[in-house]
């Protein structure tokens, strides 16, 4: 069981466990919110820099002013000196803030709250399941980081009941997507591709370390590129670099090859610079 932590909420630290919003807050009523997720090591972020980056690309999408990227960075030292552990899950949550009930806004400030959860390292492989629903690359939040969760949410819990860790989407097109928390790479004749941001997805820190460090190429892919790799893995914050091992119900050996080198460079890249 998970100890309760402690939070930073609007400038003040609190338990985790307690009550500290407004039932009105905007991101609790309609989900208008922003969010990043990093992994800590040994309280300290990884690409923090990036992050923030994103955060205010998100923010900006939704309309929110821009977070101030020195009081966030208070914040997240304020919540890692206070919760000490090797290896951890740190959440950046920016919302519209206190508004009336419906989906216009208040004229308050945003909110911002801090958390720090502890984490796990990964297993080197995992399955993932393809799941019916698709991505909407035209929609008006395609590419943000929004805590409008649910859709992802309901497609997880899918994956979960086949045994798997993660649901892949394709977007309306039929094209290869992204996971509910994750880019996806394939090699593909000894290529390692991966689908691009006009695809609809999340322009993933990890997903751009990777093509910076190991050569990958952005492609538009079929979903039945999944059927033909040679190997696929997953990216994201807490995952690193993890292979996929089985789709569905197609086994794949693995690591493979170039899955291995990727996996090797980017633990190699990542622990020279926590701040690439």
């Amino acid at each position: 069981m998970q100890h309760p932590t402690t939070s930073w909420v609007n400038g003040t630290l609190v338990d985790s466990a307690d009550p500290a919003l407004s039932v009105l807050d905007h991101g609790l009523t309609t989900g208008d919110g922003v969010f990043e997720t990093m992994k800590t090591v040994d309280g300290r972020p990884f690409a923090i820099t990036r992050h923030l980056d994103r955060l205010t690309r998100s923010a900006r999408g939704l309309g929110l002013p821009d977070p101030d990227h020195d009081l966030v960075r208070k914040a997240c030292d304020t919540v890692l000196a206070a919760n000490p552990m090797p290896l951890g899950r740190l959440r950046l949550t920016y919302t519209g803030g206190t508004a009336p009930l419906g989906s216009e806004r208040g004229d308050g400030a945003p909110t911002l709250v801090v958390s720090l959860g502890t984490a796990a390292r990964r297993p080197d492989t995992t399955a993932v399941a393809v799941v019916p629903w698709r991505r909407n690359e035209h929609s008006a939040v395609a590419g943000l980081k929004t805590t409008s969760y649910a859709e992802n949410v309901v497609a997880l819990a899918a994956a979960h009941r086949v045994g798997a860790s993660e649901a892949l989407l394709a977007n309306t097109a039929g094209r290869l997507c992204e996971g509910t928390g994750s880019n996806v790479f394939v090699v593909l004749d000894g290529r390692l591709l991966t689908p691009p941001l006009a695809s609809g997805c999340l322009a993933g820190i990890t997903r751009q370390l990777v093509v910076d460090w190991c050569g990958a190429e952005e492609a538009d892919l079929p979903l039945d590129a999944l059927q033909q790799a040679e190997e696929v893995f997953l990216t994201s914050s807490l995952r690193d670099v993890q292979a996929v091992t089985r789709i569905d119900d197609r086994e794949l050996p693995g690591p493979g090859p170039v899955t291995l080198a990727a996996m090797t460079a980017f633990a190699r890249r990542s622990g020279d610079d926590l701040d690439p």
